[in-house]
């Protein structure tokens, strides 16, 4: 369970929990992200379409989002409402949670393999990190990507960015942008195959040497399909670019035919 950075939660404030219990007037949920504190959730505040048992909406270890809809610091006590949680909040906020606790893992097996202590771990890394980019998740996928930065400019101890970095590699998973485009390289001289393969071969060799990853295939000739892969599409549109660049110099060089359209996602 994570470690909750405040005792309670504020009006209007969507939270992840899980229901306990189920009584006809309504039902008790352990709030997730407040170390299992117990929250009601009113008969009336379930949902706002008709229903004749409560277990029809929601049933014993359930993980739902809920709105806090009325909250007593004195006795800390908390209302929720899961009707007032539209399906749009749900999901953002179900998914946010489920990047946050692998991301905190990431920080919690850090922390013992430091000695650190749990306080230590969230004071100084996963705050830190909710304070600067609010996803921490997102944090570890662009350390990743982008280096060591990334954890210094939210104010992460020194001490902790090396061994944070080597855990998230080996949970965080990049997604990769693929650009795909069609080619139509044709060649009508007597040397039509060997400049038809010249071609290829340029734009093969510019991506090669610029380390990008790439799939360069027949679709049965005159057509082709070049795949450019990279961490952003931004970055793979901008080599892909570059490389048929290269391919239609080479096409105007030997007088053969060259088109590239790129394909629609």
């Amino acid at each position: 369970m994570v470690l909750p950075r405040k005792e309670l939660p504020d009006v209007g404030e969507l939270v992840v929990g899980t229901i306990k219990e189920i009584y006809d007037f309504g039902a008790y949920l352990e709030l997730d992200e407040y170390g299992g504190l117990r929250a009601f959730l009113p008969w009336s505040e379930i949902s706002s379409k008709y229903f004749r048992d409560i277990r029809e909406v929601i049933r014993e270890g359930q993980k739902v989002v809920v709105k806090a809809i009325r909250v007593d610091r004195v006795k800390k006590a908390v209302d929720v409402s899961l009707k007032k949680v539209t399906d749009s909040e749900r999901q953002k906020k179900m998914l946010w949670w489920k990047r946050f606790t692998k991301a905190c893992k990431i920080v919690e097996l850090t922390a013992e393999k430091l000695g650190r202590s749990i306080e230590d771990a969230y004071r100084e890394v996963v705050w830190s990190l909710m304070d600067k980019y609010y996803d921490v998740m997102y944090a570890f996928e662009e350390a990743v990507t982008s280096g060591p930065q990334v954890l210094r400019e939210a104010g992460v101890p020194e001490y902790w960015i090396e061994p944070l970095l080597e855990e998230a590699r080996k949970h965080v998973k990049l997604r990769e942008a693929v650009v795909r485009y069609n080619l139509v390289v044709q060649s009508f001289s007597s040397r039509g195959v060997e400049d038809v393969k010249a071609c290829l071969s340029a734009i093969a060799e510019f991506l090669a040497s610029n380390n990008v990853k790439f799939n360069l295939y027949s679709a049965g000739s005159p057509r082709y399909v070049l795949e450019v892969i990279s961490l952003d599409y931004k970055t793979a549109e901008s080599y892909a670019s570059r490389a048929l660049s290269v391919g239609e110099k080479k096409a105007r060089e030997l007088g053969v035919v060259f088109r590239a359209e790129r394909e629609k996602k």
